[in-house]
């Protein structure tokens, strides 16, 4: 299923939406419980300022994940994605929901998913992704994996497929001061 860096660019051209889980693709999947029922993920820095910069170039942000967790709605928060879905089992049924909140098609949008759950979605979607790490099954069934773990990387070069396929990203590196 993978494809080549020509159809990966003609797909990314027509992306509106990124859609990403959150454990195990915005973070290493670890989550410390601590004793007073708190508990704390670890998101990378990297990761985030890459959502921010698709976000500005105009497309949709959207997080999909199986678990309800405080730390993913603030860290939603500060990344200003407003499109947060927590706690679902079924994903294909939030995709779909998402997808008709935002009148978007299916080829509109590309989702980043490392397990089973996540199955899905990414066999609906114009372009899926997969973190190096995700299980065997789901890299198996994506047309691009990310030479990068959850949570340390992979989001951000996904973000970066996209934006240079757009022709956005040279005008991105000239705006922070590169050439």
């Amino acid at each position: 299923m993978r494809l080549s860096s020509h159809e990966l660019d003609a797909k990314a051209v027509r992306l509106r939406m990124l859609l990403f889980d959150v454990d195990g693709v915005l973070t290493d999947g670890s989550v410390e419980i601590h004793d007073t029922g708190s508990e704390s993920k670890s998101f990378s820095i990297r990761d985030g300022a890459a959502l921010v910069w698709a976000r500005r170039e105009g497309l949709k942000i959207g997080l999909v994940s199986g678990r309800a967790s405080a730390a993913t709605t603030r860290r939603a928060t500060e990344l200003g994605i407003s499109i947060v879905v927590q706690g679902v089992t079924d994903k294909g049924k939030a995709y779909a929901e998402i997808l008709e909140a935002h009148g978007l098609a299916d080829a509109d949008v590309a989702y980043m998913g490392d397990d089973l759950l996540d199955l899905a979605v990414l066999g609906r979607v114009g372009l899926a992704a997969a973190p190096a790490d995700a299980v065997d099954d789901v890299r198996e069934r994506v047309h691009w994996v990310s030479k990068y773990p959850g949570g340390r990387g992979a989001v951000r070069e996904l973000v970066e497929l996209v934006l240079k396929a757009r022709g956005r990203w040279t005008p991105l590196l000239q705006s922070m001061g590169g050439s």
